[in-house]
């Protein structure tokens, strides 16, 4: 199992996000992403709220791309970045550039986008939920394209076109930059992922949680998807981005998940000693250690490859070395 961290770029500084990626880095971590947001985004609203968009917000590939170069071994990218936001031709020059750049350390992770707000008080046209899913299935079909083409590649999509585009310098990494997509939409979102993508990622701040049960069931969509368009389910590999927080109160852990909008713990097993299959219905890695380290244990035996922890606060270096040393060093 393999390790990574979502590091907070909203209501933050500089200070702390760097002091973040020095303790990653320094730590048996193997990844580090950051959102793509330019308000930062409330929970539960997704027009946003106008009374907190005055907090920062650091544009996210901005920091990836600072990020590499104080970097060694981290593996390096965003979850996700919006399609609306850049155009995909440019989006994949800037991934190649900066996969070589840091040695092949880059993962392309991109959605459809949903922060209408933003959208709004930048002056970026936000479309109908269905052109947004058109364009992000053409804009994966492209990258894709450009990634594995030997040559110059044409173009003649509705919204996006390529005219004899060279894609050099290509990947660092082998066969090419992977592409992680965002969402977990089952009609259209996981059917571009098994056409185009190479990671799934589960998204836990999504407010549906975690659950083992969801998980099983996303996965199943995507392989239906996978056998409907020939393409072998274990090329892609199975990622969750998860809400965390270590404690042994059960209230404190019930209010944690309610405050992310996901379904209350069951309280039967009080500090979540011995079964805990009403626990999880809960959704994130929120209680005592020993309870998220079977969690994550079950994961990983049902095919997760990594996990991406969010919600440790930014800059709280003891925060995360707690976290390494009483989650990530169980899994050594």
């Amino acid at each position: 199992m393999k390790f990574g961290v979502q590091v907070s770029c909203y209501r933050t500084t500089w200070d702390d996000i760097n002091a973040s990626i020095q303790a990653l880095e320094a730590g048996r971590w193997n990844s580090l992403w950051f959102a793509d947001h330019f308000l930062p985004p409330s929970p539960g609203s997704p027009g946003g709220a106008r009374d907190q968009e005055q907090g920062t917000a650091f544009e996210g590939y901005t920091l990836i791309a600072v990020a590499a170069g104080m970097t060694k071994k981290l593996r390096l990218g965003h979850l996700v970045l919006g399609n609306t936001y850049r155009n995909p031709a440019l989006l994949a020059k800037m991934a190649t550039t900066l996969d070589q750049a840091s040695k092949g350390r880059f993962v392309l992770s991109l959605g459809a986008a949903w922060f209408a707000r933003e959208h709004e008080a930048f002056g970026w046209d936000f479309p109908s939920l269905k052109e947004r899913s058109d364009r992000f299935e053409e804009a994966c079909e492209l990258i894709r394209k450009l990634f594995t083409a030997e040559g110059p590649v044409d173009y003649d999509g509705q919204y996006y076109q390529l005219d004899q585009a060279p894609l050099s310098p290509t990947s660092y990494q082998e066969p090419h930059v992977p592409i992680l997509i965002g969402g977990t939409g089952e009609r259209r979102t996981m059917r571009t992922l098994a056409k185009y993508g190479d990671i799934f990622n589960l998204d836990g701040w999504s407010g549906r949680g975690m659950s083992m049960d969801l998980y099983q069931h996303k996965i199943s969509v995507l392989e239906r998807h996978c056998e409907d368009v020939g393409r072998d389910p274990s090329e892609i590999k199975r990622t969750l981005l998860a809400p965390l927080l270590i404690t042994d109160d059960p209230a404190e852990a019930e209010q944690y998940n309610e405050a992310r909008g996901y379904r209350s713990m069951d309280r039967t097993h009080g500090n979540y000693a011995g079964p805990l299959m009403e626990a999880k219905d809960s959704g994130s890695l929120a209680g005592p250690k020993d309870y998220i380290i079977e969690r994550i244990g079950e994961f990983a035996d049902a095919g997760v490859d990594e996990i991406m922890f969010g919600g440790i606060p930014t800059g709280d270096v003891e925060a995360f070395q707690r976290v390494e040393e009483e989650i990530v060093a169980a899994f050594d």
